[in-house]
């Protein structure tokens, strides 16, 4: 992966039209945004573009229509609340490229916003459709991907317009690329990842490629069980991937040859049966990993996990951590994935927290401001830690 890509800083704008891919696939509720978050986390790079006289026009999915104009996944609710923080106008175009947004981009002036419909509506989008690309590129003079949560996604708006069109990065995709690039290419050490969720086969690529980078890896959350029935311990009625226990040997073996150390949770919170509902109250008792009983099962790192782990952040210079310790939905079952956030948050190193449950976890803690780089993709900043190349940000100009 080339991460010294250009940005819109490296490219004239003025007086151009400019087709900018955002991230707006924002949650809604009744017709209303229930988190405008990442329409914020775009306003830099539109408002570098107005700033600079570009004739703006925004394009994003919404959703998952698959190719049918569902009304309830327009993107007419972001139009209105990008118009109230923009402070002005944002055009809405009636179709992703088509007539009206022909004639609606050929009338922009300096310094205009537009925003096509949901490309989503258009079945070619997620097949990278070469006439849908084509079609975009025919709407502008440059293109801005700055959509990190979809740069791991081949998709006409997202990749194959940079067929047709000089492509540079927007602010958000170059801060991810930047950073999280520098910590894999060449962090500052201890180097330390922290990897947790329930399955082992979803981070099989990361853990092997993490391995090959890093200091310390400690691994949580329900694939811990799967490291620790490869070691030949009992782990109860908790979830085990018996598919992947020989892969789990190798890798501890794989650890031990490269001198990375390689942590599992010591002990665990263990309870009968998985709470049902997710948010239900459930009784917990605290056991060593070594000791599961038969007829309970592991739900979360224990309060001795808890101090190692956060131990081992703290002594780092640099960390990523992608992942939940334990079923972090469950008040009860939250405690491990709260201390090593807590201990990210504390730490001086520099701090990676992927996206998806870590990063929502960061965020209701009220960390997020603690924590160096927060990622918006929670599948991008997967695939970008399993050292893949994003499509995304592979079709973007170097520098």
């Amino acid at each position: 992966m080339n991460y010294n890509k250009k940005s819109i800083e490296d490219i004239e704008v003025a007086g151009k039209r400019v087709l900018c891919r955002c991230d707006f696939n924002v949650p809604t509720k009744e017709g209303k945004i229930t988190s405008d978050k990442r329409i914020v986390a775009a306003l830099p790079t539109i408002q570098y573009l107005i700033a600079h006289g570009a004739r703006v026009i925004l394009c994003s999915h919404m959703g998952k229509p698959k190719g049918e104009w569902k009304p309830e996944l327009s993107l007419k609710v972001v139009a209105d609340r990008l118009s109230e923080l923009l402070g002005k106008e944002v055009i809405m175009a009636s179709d992703v490229a088509g007539e009206d947004s022909k004639a609606k981009a050929a009338a922009l002036k300096d310094g205009d916003v537009m925003l096509l419909e949901n490309t989503r509506y258009i079945k070619g989008e997620t097949k990278n459709d070469p006439e849908l690309s084509k079609a975009l590129a025919d709407l502008a003079d440059i293109f801005v991907n700055d959509a990190f949560g979809t740069a791991h996604r081949a998709h006409s708006s997202t990749a194959g317009v940079a067929d047709y069109l000089p492509a540079v990065s927007g602010y958000l995709v170059q801060k991810e690329v930047s950073i999280m690039g520098k910590a894999l290419a060449n962090p500052e050490r201890p180097f330390v990842a922290i990897l947790g969720g329930a399955k082992v086969s979803d981070k099989l690529n990361v853990i092997n490629n993490l391995l090959e980078k890093v200091d310390t890896l400690i691994i949580g959350g329900g694939m811990a069980y799967t490291f620790l029935a490869a070691q030949g311990y009992s782990v109860g009625k908790s979830l085990v991937d018996n598919e992947k226990l020989d892969y789990c040997k190798e890798m501890l073996a794989k650890a031990e040859a490269k001198g990375v150390k390689l942590l599992l949770p010591v002990d665990t919170a263990i309870a009968p049966a998985f709470p049902s509902p997710i948010d239900a109250e459930v009784p917990v008792d605290y056991v060593d990993c070594t000791a599961i009983p038969a007829d309970q099962m592991g739900l979360d790192i224990g309060p001795k996990a808890c101090e190692v782990f956060a131990a081992a952040a703290k002594s780092a210079k640099t960390v990523v951590w992608n992942g939940p310790m334990g079923v972090f939905e469950n008040p009860t079952l939250a405690k491990g994935t709260i201390a090593v956030a807590q201990a990210l948050a504390d730490s001086d190193a520099v701090t990676i927290v992927g996206g998806g449950d870590s990063a929502a976890a960061c965020e209701q803690l009220g960390f997020a401001n603690a924590i160096t780089h927060i990622s918006t993709g929670g599948g991008a900043s997967l695939e970008f830690l399993e050292g893949l190349e994003l499509p995304g940000i592979a079709c973007l100009q170097d520098k």
